[in-house]
């Protein structure tokens, strides 16, 4: 989708048009979240959108497409996967994502954002290992912003120039992303870890507390 389709779906439609091609890409619908991304933050540049409700409907139609996923994944069980995989040249990227899960555990969901067509997938596997929607959420909204927060301030710096879109997506997926990706699963492993430390510290601090003789 170009900058001049998504103009024209947004004057026709309005902000809905964001939302629902970013939402309607958990369908197979071949439309890049990325070019759609960085072309609201290109519209809003040029003075087609106002800043907050465009991120607002961008960033909602993002996580809500994948969580159809992840609800799908966990109402239909193996079905679901079994429909994702039956898509062209969707096994590789089912196995891919499966790798993610067995290698990251939760933090497959961190780094799956950086990964064209993955994104979609692992919602669906975690569904279908049935994790829970509170964890989900934490790991998959939060990265969510972040990622969509991104590439929607780069298309507002970089404005209409096109060709400087296609540039930034070649060297965000190839070199960028990665080392996003690892620093958010950082960013998150640090606090996860140090909310573990303040747990067993006060725990250890609660049978002194019960026991003064320990």
């Amino acid at each position: 989708m170009s900058i001049e389709m998504l103009s024209e779906s947004v004057g026709q439609f309005g902000y809905p048009a964001l939302f629902f091609t970013l939402w309607l890409g958990i369908v197979g619908m071949p439309i890049p979240d990325e070019v759609i991304v960085l072309s609201a933050g290109v519209l809003t540049s040029i003075g087609v959108l106002s800043i907050i409700p465009a991120f607002i409907a961008t960033y909602l139609g993002v996580v809500s497409g994948l969580s159809l996923g992840y609800v799908l994944g966990r109402s239909l069980g193996a079905p679901a996967l079994n429909w994702i995989s039956k898509k062209k040249g969707m096994n590789r990227h089912v196995e891919r994502a499966q790798s993610l899960l067995e290698r990251y555990g939760s933090y497959a969901l961190c780094i799956s954002y950086f990964l064209p067509v993955v994104r979609h997938v692992v919602p669906y596997l975690v569904g279908i290992g049935k994790m829970t929607f509170r964890r989900y959420a934490l790991f998959s909204y939060t990265t969510g912003l972040v990622w969509t927060l991104i590439l929607f301030l780069v298309g507002y710096v970089i404005g209409d120039q096109a060709s400087s879109i296609d540039a930034f997506l070649n060297t965000f997926t190839r070199g960028i992303a990665p080392a996003i990706a690892v620093l958010i699963v950082a960013v998150i492993g640090c606090v996860f870890g140090y909310k573990k430390y303040k747990e067993k510290k006060l725990r250890v601090q609660a049978r002194v507390d019960q026991d003064p003789d320990c």
